[in-house]
């Protein structure tokens, strides 16, 4: 046996591997998982039954053998595509996983998501957390689990959460991706409860692993990493597996820190059934074959565990129960389309009371707020942006032991633009936290907090510093939709992001349109630090994940100034504010851009008498298609004023559904005034030039007005 470790840790004798495992259990689930593949490549795939086939032959025993140590009520899996055995060894029903090989309805998605993505919302008993379809996407996010656990351990003082852990697994191609290293660095640096089992099969579909790691083993070049112990061995020998999953699992309940497990497997398959595995020669093919672990499972056990006649009384009973389930899955019913847009957002039912998911979330927790208020009350002076933010955040973290509030500097410095200023001071570095340099990162961490029942409030400090976490955030975003409501990972994601003074291609985007687009996320844009104030306790008080986006030149403009609403000031979502009546144009807007139309409007009441209505969104997803078809109804004109580019630009859509369905109210053609196709630029005269300026929206204003 192969051990490698950078600290002092004990070897597990053979004794306790046989004693600290059920065998019996393993060897079944074993023959179930093959039986299941079997079933699927030579039956199920060639009847164009199924579209996707990932065989798991050759991990499947090391998967099984971990999984047996997996029985914390709150430890959480992480899989990929070809980690079923893990499930079966958490209770996975083999109905429910062919129900969604066949895309039919219940099983894991409703037919809405590839059947080899996994999920596993066990009620009573460790969970699997909802598998991603890119490679690499399962580390941040069960990094975040482990973080969760050690919050409810140690700040709320659960101590039922004592032993948890997270698991994480992943091929040893996933060991070069963002995600895998963002990880490493969220579980060494905090000492998180979490196991990365590596599956080594030497192969990312075609591409060898010396390609993705020096020297082609991950445990080897992370022998000399901090904080992190390593095992490494043959995933092939039963008891070598299980002497270095005991010792792993062990190890992580034990509060020792992080471990890095990686077993080599073969792969006994190609990629996917469609691969034939032209790029392996023959002699690797059955070299690969002679490793296969069922025989060597069979040798260890056989007699010495079990009889010949129980192993093969397991194998004949995992035929039966996958016969029976496959014939069950077959009777499923196909989704009814007319339900496939549903759970895009959470869904409430005929009582109007919310469908609350099986797992994720502060109402899947029964968290109860303090009372709200749609009406403000404002209190005392005049406040900036920033502070009313701050004020906002401080009252919900002090009501609400389950928000955390993290990202970049957001700790001691309070933040690049002040706006955290003191809340760590306040209320603790286990509640508002500065994180590592990883949008990725951070976001994926919050997933995993808000499928642990958490309010997560990350920050991302620029809009455009959101890049790197695009995967992590549609993923997020379409979690409800594509697991049909079994999870959901509610967050506030709060992003700064405009021109302020200057702008420049990397600080002062604003792209709203790519987070409007974006499947499952609602969008706050306000204008003001009252509207901030509203829109924001909303969405720490939601039940689905928001982008919050802080205008930097809003957050101390003296026009954006408000008094404070109030502490149980609650804006709904999807009610624009009609900033200015008038009855010869409407004017619709958001951000920074209303103050400006506000002026533009004033400026053409006095020169020509005629008015405006400017409306303030203030939410684009949902945005108040009524209040501004009314306005166009009344006022026969419809101009759209927004920072971001012309091109697919939120206008674009405002304006399509004025065309659309108010056609006949129109006197005018529809008109947009944006930035022109390019980043903002960075001197002030050319920022000018490019952003929509007062003098720009009046001209625009004088020439519908005249047409």
């Amino acid at each position: 046996m192969n051990f490698i470790s950078n600290t002092s840790v004990n070897h597990t004798n053979m004794a306790d591997v046989e004693s600290s495992f059920d065998w019996e259990s393993i060897a079944y689930k074993l023959h179930l998982s093959r039986r299941l593949d079997h079933v699927e490549e030579t039956e199920l795939l060639p009847g164009k039954e199924i579209f996707y086939q990932f065989s798991a032959r050759g991990h499947d025993m090391a998967q099984i053998i971990l999984g047996n140590l997996i029985t914390h009520p709150h430890d959480a899996v992480s899989g990929y595509y070809r980690s079923r055995p893990m499930l079966l060894s958490l209770g996975l029903d083999p109905e429910e996983t062919l129900g969604s090989a066949l895309a039919r309805a219940g099983g894991y998605s409703d037919g809405r998501d590839i059947g080899v993505t996994f999920n596993l919302p066990n009620q009573n008993g460790p969970i699997a957390l909802p598998m991603c379809g890119g490679v690499g996407a399962q580390y941040t996010p069960n990094a975040g689990w482990a973080q969760a656990i050690e919050y409810y351990r140690n700040v709320l003082g659960q101590k039922d959460y004592d032993g948890a852990m997270a698991l994480v697994l992943g091929g040893e191609a996933s060991v070069a991706t963002n995600g895998f290293w963002s990880a490493i660095t969220m579980a060494t640096t905090l000492q998180l409860p979490i196991l990365f089992y590596i599956e080594d099969n030497g192969y990312g579909i075609s591409v060898t692993s010396d390609l993705q790691t020096p020297g082609r083993n991950i445990a080897e070049n992370l022998a000399s990493f901090k904080g992190l112990t390593i095992f490494d061995g043959d995933g092939t020998q039963p008891d070598e597996a299980a002497a270095l999953a005991l010792q792993s699992v062990n190890h992580v309940r034990g509060r020792q820190g992080p471990v890095l497990l990686r077993l080599t497997v073969p792969r006994l398959s190609g990629h996917s059934a469609q691969d034939t595995q032209t790029y392996k020669s023959d002699e690797t093919i059955a070299a690969e074959n002679a490793r296969d672990p069922l025989p060597k499972l069979h040798d260890y056990l056989v007699p010495n565990i079990l009889s010949q006649k129980k192993w093969q009384a397991l194998e004949a009973k995992a035929h039966d129960d996958v016969a029976r389930a496959l014939e069950a899955a077959r009777t499923r019913d196909i989704v009814e389309p007319g339900r496939v847009e549903k759970f895009a957002f959470t869904e409430r039912n005929e009582n109007g009371e919310i469908i609350v998911q099986q797992k994720g979330g502060l109402y899947e927790k029964g968290h109860k707020f303090p009372s709200s208020n749609a009406t403000p009350a404002p209190e005392g002076k005049r406040i900036n942006m920033v502070t009313a933010i701050r004020k906002t955040l401080d009252y919900e973290l002090e009501t609400n032991n389950k928000l955390v509030v993290f990202g970049e500097d957001v700790g001691p410095k309070g933040g690049v633009h002040a706006v955290t200023m003191g809340l760590q001071d306040k209320y603790g570095d286990n509640r508002v936290f500065d994180t590592s340099l990883s949008e990725e990162g951070i976001i994926g961490r919050a997933v995993g907090m808000a499928a642990a029942g958490l309010m997560p409030v990350p920050e991302i400090q620029f809009r455009k510093y959101a890049e790197p976490a695009t995967e992590q955030l549609n993923d997020c975003g379409t979690m409800r939709w594509r697991t049909g409501n079994r999870f959901a990972a509610p967050m506030v994601v709060r992003v700064p992001g405009g021109f302020f003074k200057c702008g420049d291609p990397w600080h002062s985007q604003t792209n709203e349109v790519q987070f409007a687009h974006a499947v499952g996320w609602k969008v706050a844009m306000p204008s003001n630090a009252e509207d901030a104030v509203g829109l924001l306790r909303a969405a720490m008080r939601g039940n689905d994940p928001v982008f919050f986006f802080e205008h930097r030149a809003m957050l101390d403009q003296a026009w954006a100034r408000r008094p404070y609403p109030g502490d149980d000031y609650l804006l709904p979502f999807g009610q624009a504010k009609l900033i200015i009546k008038g009855d010869a144009i409407t004017i619709v807007t958001w951000g920074a851009m209303v103050e400006r139309c506000e002026a533009a409007a004033k400026t053409i009441l006095k020169e020509t008498g005629q008015s405006a209505d400017v409306i303030d969104l203030r939410t684009l997803i949902p945005w108040d298609k009524e209040a501004v078809l009314e306005s166009v109804k009344k006022t026969h004109r419809c101009l759209v004023v927004h920072e971001d580019n012309r091109t697919a630009g939120f206008g674009a859509e405002i304006l399509s559904v004025v065309g659309e369905e108010g056609f006949l109210d129109l006197d005018a053609p529809l008109s947009r005034l944006t930035m022109p196709d390019i980043p903002s630029p960075h001197n002030p005269i050319l920022l000018n030039a490019a952003v929509p300026s007062e003098d720009k929206i009046a001209q625009k204003i004088r020439d519908l007005l005249v047409f």
